[in-house]
């Protein structure tokens, strides 16, 4: 079958919170040039109070496990990144449903639902160095390999390499939002940390469904 399970989006979780963790001073250091220096503690904290959560109390439908995480981020994480992130697993476990599995049409669905939760909140728009720099195009990606017949490892696969040609096309960008656009062209040369650690979360997705 081809349909994530719910086992798989907690391996998902566990692999981004990893992914997090190694890389926490490397976000910091991306975060130093045109930030608060804070990104990687930030959500190396929160990924880390996500997992001891469900560790307690296993949630026994992608709902309930998506709207812990989301729940935790925001009460846990300090910055954008808490709000941000949070508001991404709220509404994307509202829109996934009290189900145990998704189709690759309803985890597609979940996914672009997370997004415009960022979207609302954050008020960012192409071009604007933030994590929806990765996070649009990777979700375009998606789509267009599922309607081409892909399932789902695949067509996760093909978002986690747009993800990454997202986060790096950011570093000529001119920061528009958040503390970076505060910077104006001396934001330019740099990756985004929210585009970096947005990249990480999608291909944490692909390498948890690779097994």
């Amino acid at each position: 079958m081809d349909n994530v399970t719910l086992d798989t989006l907690t391996d998902w979780l566990s692999r981004f919170h990893a992914a997090v963790t190694e890389r926490r001073d490397y976000l910091t250091e991306l975060d130093s040039a045109i930030g608060d220096a804070e990104h990687g503690a930030n959500m190396a904290r929160g990924m880390a109070a996500v997992m001891a959560k469900i560790d307690v109390a296993r949630p026994g439908t992608v709902d309930e496990l998506l709207k812990t995480v989301g729940m935790t981020l925001v009460s846990s994480v300090g910055g954008a990144s808490g709000p941000l992130y949070g508001t991404f697993f709220l509404r994307m476990g509202i829109a996934c449903g009290a189900v145990c599995e998704l189709t690759p049409e309803a985890l597609g669905s979940g996914l672009r639902a997370g997004l415009d939760g960022v979207l609302q909140r954050g008020k960012a728009e192409l071009g604007d160095k933030t994590m929806y720099d990765a996070l649009f195009p990777a979700l375009e990606a998606y789509a267009t390999a599922v309607a081409a017949g892909s399932g789902a490892p695949g067509a996760i696969d093909a978002a986690a390499d747009a993800a990454r040609l997202g986060r790096d096309a950011t570093v000529p960008m001119v920061a528009r939002k958040g503390r970076a656009s505060y910077l104006g062209e001396r934001s330019v040369g740099h990756l985004d940390p929210g585009a970096t650690s947005a990249a990480m979360l999608i291909s944490s997705l692909a390498a948890a469904m690779a097994g």
